[in-house]
């Protein structure tokens, strides 16, 4: 993917926190990602480094008034997310950036069938705006054939409770995918759903990026998913990240002992099960530590890297990595 593109999103040195009884948890610590137009972008790491919070800081879905932030930037073609108004914040969210997010049930609201919701989202789209109500009819039941399910006429006038939690996963990435986006944001869009089906879901998001030169922000746990859907993959570790590159090179060589000790958890077709796991757990957010948050976990942590906080330099090759001890790694 080339870089010399204009980004689409830009992620720029983000720090979150939430409120919470004791004072302020920590979450976001200086977050940087940049996606260009047609790129298909990762975000690995594990549950609780701060990657939903990451997307849903883009488009203003947090709980609002019970979190802060107190520096950073989201570039969205050029305009700061951050500084949007209520107005200009839902055009983006009802036009330009869609989301899947990772749990179908709290996204389909359990009163209204799968019909009218998903007309609701197509009458309100670009692509719906003076159609008919059959021409919009036509367009959910075309998303919902994309995502595999039979007989969508009937699956139309369906109750969310009617549906299992894949079928529900399912009508949400349908919703998703309905209408043409320039930036897709998929939160682990395989979860509850069987390995087969969640296969079709991938190549049909990858298809889909494709054929609309749109960009897609794949968030996931499994290496293999980010390694097969994405050009360039950002790792991240307890709210930043701590290494990014082009999927090809960051599967080649590993720099930072966190992504190192992601591909040495990852079980071998080969046998000999799991080779090594990564020692501790993410830090307190309410007390994080004082300089590199993986200090704490890492082998090979120094006094610099207990006092200070690496920033995140690229190395070469489109290889950026937050780490005071590369040489050595």
């Amino acid at each position: 993917m080339s870089n010399e593109k204009t980004p689409i999103l830009e992620i720029k040195n983000l720090k979150l926190w939430f409120k919470v009884y004791k004072g302020y948890s920590k979450v976001l610590d200086g977050v940087n990602i940049t996606v260009h137009q047609g790129e298909k972008v990762g975000i690995v790491g594990e549950a609780g480094c701060g990657k939903t919070t990451t997307v849903k800081s883009i488009l203003g879905i947090l709980p609002e008034g019970q979190y802060v932030i107190p520096e950073g930037e989201i570039l969205y073609k050029g305009e700061d997310t951050l500084k949007m108004n209520s107005r200009q914040l839902g055009k983006v969210r009802s036009g330009e950036i869609s989301m899947i997010y990772q749990e179908p049930s709290a996204a389909l609201n359990p009163v209204f069938t799968i019909g009218q919701q998903m007309m609701e989202v197509a009458k309100n789209s670009d692509q719906g705006k003076g159609k008919t109500k059959a021409e919009r009819r036509e367009m959910v039941l075309n998303a919902i054939r994309d995502v595999f399910i039979p007989d969508p006429e009937r699956i139309f006038d369906y109750y969310p409770v009617q549906l299992s939690g894949g079928m529900k996963q399912r009508i949400c990435i349908a919703m998703a995918i309905m209408t043409q986006r320039d930036l897709m944001i998929a939160d682990e869009p395989g979860t509850a759903l069987d390995v087969t089906i969640q296969d079709q879901v991938h190549k049909t998001l990858d298809r889909l990026v494709e054929e609309r030169d749109m960009a897609l922000i794949m968030i996931t746990h499994s290496l293999g998913v980010a390694r097969e859907l994405t050009d360039s993959i950002n790792v991240m570790y307890a709210g930043t990240v701590v290494e990014a590159a082009p999927t090809a090179e960051l599967f080649r060589k590993q720099l930072h002992p966190y992504t190192i000790g992601l591909m040495e958890a990852v079980p071998r077709l080969a046998g000999g099960g799991i080779q090594a796991g990564i020692y501790g757990s993410i830090p307190d957010y309410l007390y994080p530590p004082k300089g590199c948050r993986f200090a704490p976990r890492c082998p090979r942590a120094t006094e610099q890297c207990l006092e200070n906080k690496p920033e995140l330099v690229d190395v070469g090759n489109g290889h950026k990595v937050a780490c005071f001890n590369i040489e050595e790694v």
